[in-house]
């Protein structure tokens, strides 16, 4: 419910992110951490699109839906790191009310676009693993490009009702976002509007956009790793093992984090841990996928070397 004794202070202009909280001692060291991180992200899935771009050998549906995701991880950490980087720099931690709006709207794009291209990768892998003879019949060209704009479009769509929910609420009292980006439950906590119809929508799209893309993706990998106990080779196993393995691992911190952040009840009693959650889905995933996704494989190997 809104809170009647901000009716009468003005109109909130700015908003000022807190960031991660800590103290000014360690303002230095978290520049150099997150400074490396976004170098290393960024040149990561730059390096993966230039080469799923250039090397012919790696037009295939698997590096066509992993050049996608390498775009999105660029986006995704671009929309956010940046910004945080140049406060810890400058000291101003200020971010225009607009400008707040407009990297909420992106993050929620970007966000739901990765569970569904992350589910699309997974139903690829799923085709070539547990059904090989049919793979090229089923994941032709069309149906790729048809998959990746449809991950692209719907992320893009889902986030569009929230943020225009968020953006007519009022601001008029405190401007403090105890986060280090512009998110929903944050945004709404200063809102002096009632704020309960906004933050129930934003549990039922959050939960939309993750269940079932995490559901198809479990489950798909699940099928994975049944066929793959079938295979005689042990060398052929442990191979398999520790690529599918890996994949999971990122898909189930991905999904565990944005899970708990927007589909589990929220209270303010919560915000520290949510500030840690959103550091795995925000700036550590775009870190980690390109390393998993595709310097685990032989083809980008070869494709490196060449």
């Amino acid at each position: 419910m809104g809170n009647p004794k901000w009716k009468n202070e003005t109109v909130v202009t700015e908003f000022i992110l807190l960031d991660l909280g800590n103290g000014p001692e360690l303002d230095s060291l978290i520049f150099l951490v997150f400074l490396s991180i976004y170098f290393v992200t960024i040149t990561g899935n730059t390096f993966i699109v230039v080469l799923v771009v250039t090397n012919q050998h790696l037009h295939t549906p698997m590096y066509f839906f992993l050049g996608n995701l390498a775009c999105l991880e660029i986006c995704y950490s671009s929309n956010i790191l940046p910004r945080m980087l140049l406060s810890y720099v400058s000291g101003n931690r200020s971010i225009s009310v607009s400008g707040c709006f407009t990297q909420y709207y992106f993050f929620g794009c970007l966000a739901a676009a990765e569970c569904y291209l992350l589910a699309t990768m997974s139903y690829d892998r799923y085709l070539a693993v547990c059904e090989p003879l049919h793979y090229l019949s089923h994941m032709d060209t069309k149906l790729c490009l048809l998959l990746a704009a449809a991950s692209w479009v719907s992320g893009f769509l889902s986030n569009s009702i929230l943020t225009f929910l968020i953006s007519n609420l009022d601001f008029c009292g405190p401007n403090e976002i105890d986060h280090f980006f512009c998110d929903s439950f944050p945004l709404m906590k200063l809102s002096c509007s009632d704020t309960e119809v906004a933050g129930f929508v934003t549990s039922v799209v959050a939960g939309v956009c993750s269940l079932p893309p995490f559901l198809l993706t479990f489950s798909s990998y699940l099928y994975i790793i049944v066929t793959v106990v079938r295979i005689p080779s042990t060398t052929g196993r442990k191979k398999a093992f520790s690529t599918c393995s890996s994949h999971l691992i990122v898909v189930i911190l991905f999904y565990w984090s944005i899970l708990a952040v927007y589909v589990l009840p929220y209270h303010n009693t919560q915000m520290s841990s949510n500030k840690v959650f959103s550091v795995f889905y925000t700036i550590l995933t775009p870190l980690v996928n390109p390393l998993i996704y595709s310097l685990r494989n032989k083809e980008v190997k070869e494709a490196l070397k060449k």
